[in-house]
């Protein structure tokens, strides 16, 4: 068995598990995705499926042959090797907690 998602313009309708052979009986565009398959990597080291496991409302990018998640902020770039959404300005690195301000595209500190 796989996973597969369904796809109407674009978005993750549904995510269902079965058989080819019945995903070929159903109407819609059904796609195959790999459950173990995040950030273009087979988490299992198998080959990846994809990019990124779908989930409803996320994108299927047929050009790109991915799924994504919705973006986070009209800021934020999709990385194209691993299909995730990245801030224009790196999380910082310490032993606070932060919070993405799209107001000034910058992480503000969690008091």
């Amino acid at each position: 068995m796989s996973h597969f998602a369904k796809i109407k313009d674009g978005i993750v309708t549904n995510v269902i598990v079965a058989e080819q052979d019945f995903i070929d009986t159903q109407e819609g565009t059904w796609v195959q995705t790999s459950y173990n398959t995040y950030g273009g990597q087979h988490k299992l080291g198998g080959t990846p499926l994809r990019k990124n496991y779908a989930a409803i409302g996320y994108t299927y990018d047929s050009t790109r042959d991915a799924f994504y998640t919705p973006q986070p902020h009209p800021s934020w770039i999709l990385n194209e090797t691993s299909c995730y959404w990245e801030p224009p300005v790196a999380y910082p690195i310490d032993d606070k907690n932060y919070i993405w301000d799209e107001d000034t595209t910058s992480w503000v500190e969690v008091t």
